[in-house]
């Protein structure tokens, strides 16, 4: 499984995420208002300003401060943390 740095310290696997978009549009902040409301909402940006909205395939909505261009060139880079899924 790989693991995106999504910034400060916060991981996100990358298999779960539907994507990546810009929270300027009405569209999105009523997405995020609406997963605030539902206790779906994770704020990774940690109090600064929110530059990405990554949406789950688990519902859950998060905020970066990193933007959506950083995020996909970390999710392309080979750096990136990766662990090996232990099968039960």
């Amino acid at each position: 499984m790989k693991l995106i740095n999504i910034g400060f310290g916060s991981l996100v696997a990358a298999g779960r995420v539907l994507s990546i978009l810009s929270p300027d549009s009405a569209p999105i902040k009523r997405v995020i208002q609406e997963a605030r409301d539902r206790g779906m909402l994770i704020d990774a940006s940690y109090g600064r300003k929110t530059k990405a909205v990554l949406l789950m395939d688990t519902d859950h909505v998060i905020l970066s401060a990193l933007t959506p261009e950083q995020l996909f060139a970390r999710w392309q880079d080979k750096n990136d943390v990766e662990f090996e899924e232990e099968e039960t």
